[in-house]
């Protein structure tokens, strides 16, 4: 009898790690990522214009990088419609995906005599994207008035964040990165 009740026991200790173990790994985030989907904006208005833009796929998110020509600290980015600078024409009929994010970069994408620094028509897509699981397209929206416009269409609205980052050389880069799902 004894030994029953101290099995049953021994059963109902393990039971419960078990089941703390699983319910903490549940409540764990996607690969630490505890971004959200909220609207994100920071930095000011600058003169350096846009270079180049470019996509990435990580382990847990894809990545769009927006290259300046100088210090950049201004953006603003939000689920939702996004339409094209100067003409407010609607984007989304040019973008793949469930979800489009509008970016808006607080930097234009012309040097100071107007000449375009990047080679994209409006509507046309900006950077390849292949292989990535959550990105679609990155789709330019032009450039008006020290602002640049791209709509980035993604597979599902899904946590992201935006960084600033320093270089290479005197370069500064805006960067968004997409998690691939919520956590787990």
């Amino acid at each position: 009898m004894r030994i029953g009740r101290t099995l049953l026991a021994l059963v109902v200790l393990l039971g419960g790690l078990v089941a703390g173990v699983s319910g903490a790994s549940a409540a764990a985030p996607y690969c630490g990522i505890t971004w959200g989907s909220t609207a994100k904006a920071a930095g000011a208005l600058s003169t350096a214009p846009l270079v180049d833009v470019r996509t990435e796929r990580q382990d847990c998110w894809d990545r769009v990088v927006f290259e300046f020509a100088g210090p950049v600290s201004g953006y603003s980015v939000a689920y939702g419609e996004t339409y094209t600078e100067g003409q407010g024409l609607a984007l989304s009929p040019y973008t793949a995906g469930g979800a489009l994010l509008s970016v808006s970069l607080r930097a234009p994408a012309y040097d100071g005599g107007h000449v375009a620094t990047v080679p994209y028509r409006v509507g046309e897509h900006a950077a390849v994207v292949l292989g990535a699981r959550t990105a679609r397209d990155v789709v330019f929206g032009g450039s008006f008035e020290g602002y640049t416009t791209f709509a980035t269409g993604v597979r599902a609205q899904l946590p992201f964040r935006v960084l600033v980052l320093s270089g290479p050389g005197t370069h500064s880069r805006i960067v968004l990165d997409v998690a691939h799902q919520w956590q787990a």
